[in-house]
């Protein structure tokens, strides 16, 4: 196998079966461990942001996976900790050109980590711009209108509604329309 280890410590993403990112994670911090390479598997992330979605009409703060079917893993890339994660249960391989593993660039995690650790969650909003909607609650109760505007991390709507043939813009809470 012609592979080019690198002993540096660096990132590297891992394709996992969608929906075991989890599991790959603990497997691969529980085989670190076992195995006592600790000092070449470092850190093992499945990276996540908070969203609010809104289900029955309640805000609910969730986690959602910014990487569907991904695990970062910071390591040192020798042959031994290449072959305990590559052999992981539900790994698919390293994310790089042919076989050989690329690094995710420093300027990539920080931006993962930056977006893992706000502290702000957006909100899951099911709108597009040009939706018409209901007026569900509020002084404009019963009205439709067409979505002119979202603010998702507001989680607010900016809808024209149309008064004595004239459109009117209307902020409202996303909580406040529904979907005609």
């Amino acid at each position: 196998m012609s592979k080019r280890y690198d002993t540096t410590k660096q990132w590297y993403a891992i394709h996992t079966y969608s929906g075991y990112e989890e599991k790959v994670a603990e497997s691969i911090r529980q085989r670190a461990d076992s195995l006592d390479m600790k000092d070449k598997i470092f850190q093992v992330l499945v990276p996540k942001e908070k969203m609010i979605e809104i289900k029955n009409g309640k805000r609910k703060v969730v986690e959602k996976k910014i990487f569907q079917g991904y695990v970062l893993v910071q390591m040192k890339l020798t042959e031994d900790a290449w072959y305990i994660v590559r052999n992981t249960p539900s790994v698919t391989g390293f994310v790089g050109t042919g076989i050989e593993p690329t690094p995710v660039g420093t300027d990539e995690i920080e931006k993962i980590m930056k977006r893992m650790g706000r502290e702000e969650p957006k909100h899951k909003m099911d709108y597009n711009v040009g939706d018409i909607v209901n007026i569900v609650d509020g002084p404009f109760k019963g009205f439709d209108g067409a979505i002119n505007e979202i603010d998702e991390q507001k989680g607010k709507l900016k809808v024209l509604v149309n008064m004595f043939g004239r459109e009117t813009p209307v902020e409202l809470d996303s909580l406040q329309v529904k979907k005609v």
